[in-house]
């Protein structure tokens, strides 16, 4: 198009008039959004710009508008030449203009987002700190009330979002949240902006939960998603791809909490996207793919073949819109290979598996020798013909599934995280021939692929567990000498798996999802088994102390480390935690290099390594512990003697998993029994021949657990020359809750002082804690009720305090009681006595054992707010309230609950009951206890507790109580 000619030649003139004629094309190009229009635009602004002078004072002006205008031509076609001339306008505009201009700080926030566009297509850092420091700039030249301070706030959050991505540094996350919410503040409900502003929150908030895990950013990511959708109307231009977004969030929901829920509105969300977006958009093909791997998810969980049906049809609809030579074609191509397969899985009809391993081999051959996908394409052909093999039993398939499973490895670098799992792969597929044709060289194969599966460190922990578990189990039937090995890599990863920086419900999910309780017991027995109890001992310790620390949240050793080194090991290992599969080789080996390091200072030689016998043996300095394990396999014992001798196994012949179960659920129901006043069983357990009372049930238990269980102990004990004295009780699994201490006939005259410990750790750690070197002061708490209005009142409590007092008459002694048992009063007291009387409800959370409390007057004292405090003086408690020493029999052992929680906040013993009990019961155990403990002005240790409460319940037995009113109370602790 010419150049118009304005009346006068001036050039002056000539550049305004070519300005102005730009102006009205560019209304043209708004309304046609005819490329060519925008071209003519940008040759009138070239000439106006060309025509004047370089000192003019509307220059910049002038400048500024070509720039603009090559940005919008960038923003149509996606070329690189023209966001550089853009680039290079915009740039000496910003020269041009005085820093005093007003329209300065708007030249910066253009130039910025101009860094910040060369940035996203060029991935160059250097473009980012640009952007970073003009975004900054145009800020710090916009007043508090400009209407354009909110969008520059939002373009400085977006930069340092994108720093926060390319370093991993959360400081830039924090930043980004910090502008994005103060853009939100300044944005009115109704601003046009508001909705996109909401939805870069929510983007900030979900890059934080992807990094920390905090449910509380993914609600806060989805509530902004969610709203950001609300505000836009059914037409608009960014509705589908908000709904996209929250689909998204939906969908990391569900993977973490599993509610299917979530995963309906993903798929809602996605289909409504979908349906949205015209079929000649750019984004169809990535929304059809993103619906067809939810009806995937959906299939995974429910098995609804339907799902399946609707997830191929989604995937072929995507690779229909996607054209050769499209980089994500051959992903699409893989995703729909994968589904064949699956179908093929499901139906068996051939038909899906030559589609299937037709479209991989096609995503194959479009992927380069190079391509970091390739090893993965290899492997999903391997899974295919693998799956074929298992079907038709053809060895040639097996052959090409090794063959490309190999190759995968091959191509696979010893860095990338993925390559342990394609090593263990190869290892399987050398099981699964071994097991067809019996080639003796395949064990050998075998062993070191597995090896070196587990010595490869990029990995995650929970990857490298599976793969050790798989071992494990081969082992077990072909390779019995590499066994307990690979056992033991496994028990290793605890530490990493369950690491204590994450909070109680992850751990909880871990343990649940890797299944770790089943593979202590299992593992345990397997070391049985095979007549290796050292290791026994060591395996089952290891995971009982590592669940124990974790859901208590205990210190650990990282704590006592000099600062500097827990400062670096708890930011390397944070880094590595929260990255998921993404680990980075060089903070592996920074954090393998400071352990190495850790390890070689005194007193730290097996941080976080599992400890060996000779360190757990020393549970034993006072008397035997006996270990109790349970799997469907078998039940046996453990005893370790002494801190010499080597550990010795108790087989019980009679006692199964299943038994286990009868006998524990006959006692709980019998506990309830008791609670509703009924006299007969029979409704209980629903046999109609079975007619015994309460107490005849309690002796029948009492019974097989002495002739199962107990007496075999003994007896081995006896075989020793143990005869009498100090004796612990380690249940695990089914053997947890069972009164084993009131076993013993008492026409047997038991000699032996029975305890419980939760692991050989606590034991050890109760006796390495030095007794108070002041007088022992006795804190005795009673809650009669909880509130002036008569809540959870306790009757008999105000006697048990007077009872209690009138036999430890020594001076340093305080009570509180009534409405002087506040949580503050009661928290003063835990941290200056010795010795505690608590007398008052307590309350367990199964869940989160850190949330289990004592109810006080006014308020509930949590376990969590204990585990916090210094409580240099503590020795024993005495836990006169409900339930405080029943576990979680869906957990390892019996160590969640109050009692054991008060063990490990610092006090050597713990007396508490295994279900509630009388108040008169309690009151009378109680007097009998520190009348042994405290009567003529004793000064008693933490280990004479146990040998007091034996006294007291032989007391109350003398009194011919029922068996449910003697059998709950039990000794923790040293």
């Amino acid at each position: 198009m010419p150049f118009i000619q304005s009346p006068s030649s001036g050039h002056l003139d000539q550049a305004k008039y070519q300005m102005e004629y730009a102006g009205l094309l560019q209304i043209m190009y708004e309304n046609s959004e005819d490329i060519q229009d925008l071209k003519a635009v940008l040759e009138h602004k070239q000439a106006a710009n060309e025509l004047l002078p370089y000192d003019h004072p509307d220059k910049a002006e002038y400048l500024q508008s070509l720039a603009g205008s090559y940005t919008h031509l960038f923003q149509k076609l996606g070329q690189l030449k023209d966001l550089q001339a853009a680039l290079q306008y915009n740039q000496t505009a910003v020269d041009f203009i005085s820093k005093g201009h007003p329209d300065r700080a708007g030249y910066l926030q253009s130039l910025a987002v101009l860094y910040s566009y060369r940035y996203w297509k060029l991935d160059n850092p250097r473009d980012l700190e640009a952007a970073l420091q003009y975004n900054q700039a145009a800020l710090d030249l916009t007043a508090e009330d400009h209407p354009s301070r909110a969008q520059r706030l939002q373009n400085l959050a977006i930069s340092y979002n994108d720093q926060y991505r390319r370093q991993g540094d959360l400081t830039y996350l924090e930043a980004a949240l910090q502008y994005k919410l103060a853009a939100i503040n300044l944005t009115p409900v109704d601003h046009p902006d508001r909705a996109r502003h909401l939805q870069n929150l929510a983007v900030s908030y979900s890059d934080r939960y992807q990094r920390l895990g905090s449910l509380t950013d993914l609600e806060a990511t989805l509530k902004y998603k969610q709203a950001a959708v609300d505000l836009v109307p059914g037409d608009h231009i960014d509705r589908a791809q908000f709904m996209h977004s929250l689909a998204l969030s939906h969908n990391d929901r569900y993977r973490r909490l599993g509610d299917i829920k979530d995963l309906e509105a993903a798929l809602q969300y996605k289909q409504a996207a979908v349906e949205l977006t015209a079929e000649s958009h750019p984004n169809r093909a990535q929304s059809l793919q993103s619906l067809a791997l939810s009806y995937y998810d959906r299939y995974q969980r429910l098995s609804a073949l339907k799902d399946l049906e609707a997830s191929l049809l989604s995937l072929q609809a995507a690779l229909k819109l996607t054209p050769e030579g499209h980089p994500k074609r051959a992903l699409r191509l893989q995703s729909l290979g994968v589904s064949y397969s699956d179908r093929y899985s499901r139906l068996g009809e051939l038909k899906d598996f030559e589609a299937g391993l037709q479209y991989k081999l096609a995503a194959l051959g479009l992927t380069a020798t190079d391509h970091p996908g390739r090893p993965q394409l290899l492997q999903n052909i391997s899974a295919s013909y693998t799956d074929r093999y298992k079907r038709v039993g053809d060895l040639k398939d097996l052959e090409k599934a090794l063959q490309y499973t190999q190759a995968a490895v091959e191509l696979t670098p010893k860095d990338h995280p993925e390559r342990a799992d394609r090593v263990q792969k190869l290892a399987v597929s050398y099981i699964v021939r071994y097991e067809k044709v019996k080639k003796a060289n395949d064990l050998e194969l075998i062993c070191t692929h597995f090896k070196a599966s587990m010595d490869l460190m990029t990995s995650t922990p929970e990857s490298c567990w599976k793969n050790a578990l798989l071992w494990a189990s081969f082992a077990a039937r072909y390779q019995p000498e590499y066994c307990i090995a690979a056992f033991k890599y496994a028990f290793r990863l605890l530490p990493e798996i369950l690491w204590i920086g994450h909070s109680i419900p992850v751990c909880h999910a871990a343990i649940q999802q890797l299944d770790i309780i089943q593979t202590i017991s299992t593992a345990t027995h397997t070391c049985i088994y095979l007549s290796d109890f050292t290791s026994a001992v060591e395996i089952i310790e290891q995971g009982l102390s590592t669940i124990y620390q974790q859901m208590l949240q205990l210190k650990t050793a990282v704590d006592n480390l000099p600062t500097e080194k827990a400062r670096l090991f708890q930011h390397l290992s944070t880094e590595l935690y929260t990255r998921g599969s993404n680990l980075s080789m060089n903070l592996v080996n920074q954090r393998n290099d400071l352990i190495k390091d850790i390890r070689k200072q005194p007193g730290f030689e097996y941080f976080l390594l599992p400890k060996p016998y000779k360190v757990l043996c020393q549970a034993s300095q006072r008397g035997p512990v006996v270990i109790l394990n349970s799997c469907e396999k078998g039940c046996d014992g453990i005893i370790i003697l002494n801190p010499t001798s080597q550990p010795v196994h108790v087989s019980f012949p009679h006692v199964t998993l299943e038994v286990l179960g009868l006998q524990r659920t006959i006692l709980w129901r019998l506990h309830g029994h008791r609670v509703q006043g009924e006299s007969e069983s029979i409704r209980l357990f629903g046999d109609p021949e079975i007619k015994l009372s309460t107490s005849e049930q309690y002796t029948k238990i009492l019974s097989w657990l002495w002739t199962c269980i107990v007496d075999p102990v003994y007896q081995a004990l006896k075989s020793h020359g143990i005869l009498y004295g100090r004796l612990w009780w380690l249940p695990t699994g089914a053997f947890a809750q069972l009164p084993l201490h009131a076993c013993p006939p008492l026409d047997q005259n038991d000699q032996f002082i029975h305890s419980y410990t939760a692991t050989l750790e606590s034991l050890l750690e109760a006796y390495n804690r030095k007794p108070p070197n002041t007088s022992h002061r006795l804190g005795i708490v009673g809650v009669t009720q909880t509130n002036s209005a008569g809540a959870n009142y306790l009757n008999g409590v105000q006697q048990e305090v007077e009872a209690i007092c009138s036999v430890a008459k020594q001076n340093n002694k305080k009570c509180l009681t009534g409405g002087q048992a506040t949580v503050d009063a009661v928290t003063a007291q835990l941290q200056t006595c010795s010795w505690l009387h608590l007398a008052c409800y307590g309350k367990q959370d199964l869940l989160e054992p850190t949330k289990s409390c004592l109810l006080l007057y006014g308020g509930v004292l949590e376990l969590e707010t204990i585990l916090r405090m210094p409580l240099s003086n503590a020795e024993v408690v005495f836990l006169s309230a409900c339930q405080t020493a029943m576990g979680d029999g869906t957990l390892v052992n019996e160590a969640f609950h109050l009692g054991g929680g008060f063990i490990a906040a610092g006090f050597r013993g713990a007396v508490g009951t295994l279900w509630p009990t009388d108040n008169q019961d309690s009151s009378l155990v109680a007097t009998y206890f520190y009348s042994h403990l405290f009567g003529g002005g004793r000064q008693p240790k933490a280990g004479d507790a146990a040998g007091a409460l034996q006294l007291a319940i032989k007391k109350l037995r003398r009194k011919n109580v029922p068996y449910e009113r003697w059998i709950p109370f039990i000794h923790m602790g040293v």
